[in-house]
């Protein structure tokens, strides 16, 4: 104990600190870095390497079902790609998919998390409602939706003819089929953005309302000059969510469809789904994987480019 006490004071006197307490007294970049390392290796063992790992299979000619080794084809398979009138269909798919249900889904989204707002005595039944499509799966609620809207026994045709209309055999037409797809995406997702917008809702200051009041300002000019301003950073991050899965969408047009009729409701994930699981041809499902991801990234830029404009 001695011989320590002695060694601390001599080095204290030298100036000099011991190398294992040099890590109490870090730099903030270098605790930055310290503190960010465990986050970056995860991030790069579960994202940077599988999206290395599909880029490099997509340059090779693999197909489990022909036996034959990979083989390098370069640019071969984005050739293919183009020549290919499934893949334009698909992406055409998925691009309408996204046009029609992001938008829908947040209209309808602001709508309920303005309804959930409201000073109502009990206002967890209403909020507690938001949560149920949400947690619900996307598989479940698309066997759901296919029940509902089932030409001869779904309760969407049981109403109209209530009132009235003809049944619509739903499933038949490229367009009636889009249409239903779009409507079960619109009200499976319009919960999650209300959810982020109620959020978003929650942080506005009421002073801003009571000074409004007092000026005169009625109910449509509070929401146009105090509500919505203050709440487009919420709206934007909940665009990037509901863009890029709507650019993934998957299990409701699967379990409502499975694409048809023909091709007409497939998006791209499922051609990538058919040409990986069912087909076996890892080297083409992989090139359309990278150009699913690459529109991914690039919406993305896009909306967090609008947030660097607006700051």
């Amino acid at each position: 104990m001695a011989t320590t006490t002695t060694f601390r004071a001599t080095d204290a006197q030298d100036g000099r600190v011991p190398g294992w307490t040099r890590w109490l007294d870090l730099s903030d970049r270098s605790l930055a870095v310290l503190l960010l390392a465990p986050a970056a290796i995860l991030l790069g063992l579960i994202i940077v390497y599988p999206v290395c790992r599909l880029a490099y299979t997509s340059f090779f000619n693999l197909s489990l079902t022909s036996g034959l080794p990979a083989e390098f084809v370069g640019l071969e398979n984005y050739r293919l790609m183009i020549d290919d009138p499934v893949f334009w269909e698909t992406t055409w798919n998925t691009v309408l998919i996204t046009l029609i249900t992001v938008p829908g889904a947040l209209l309808v989204g602001l709508g309920l998390a303005l309804m959930a707002n409201l000073p109502f005595a009990m206002q967890w039944p209403v909020r507690l409602s938001l949560l149920i499509p949400w947690a619900l799966p996307l598989s479940f609620a698309g066997l759901i939706f296919a029940w509902f809207f089932h030409s001869e026994y779904g309760v969407v045709n049981d109403v109209l003819n209530r009132f009235g209309f003809e049944g619509i055999i739903w499933f038949n037409s490229p367009n009636w089929a889009f249409a239903a797809i779009c409507l079960t995406i619109i009200w499976k997702t319009s919960s999650f953005m209300a959810l982020i917008i109620l959020a978003g809702l929650q942080t506005i200051p009421r002073s801003l309302y009571e000074a409004a009041d007092v000026d005169g300002a009625g109910r449509l000019r509070q929401f146009f000059e105090i509500t919505l301003p203050l709440l487009k950073p919420s709206i934007v991050v909940a665009l990037i969510f509901r863009t890029i899965t709507a650019l993934q969408t998957f299990d409701i047009p699967y379990m409502m469809t499975g694409g048809g009729p023909g091709t007409s409701t497939s998006t791209l994930a499922m051609y990538i789904h058919q040409n990986t699981v069912s087909f076996l041809d890892l080297g083409y499902g992989s090139a359309l994987a990278v150009v699913m991801f690459a529109l991914s990234m690039c919406v993305t830029a896009v909306y967090l480019r609008m947030i660097r404009t607006k700051e």
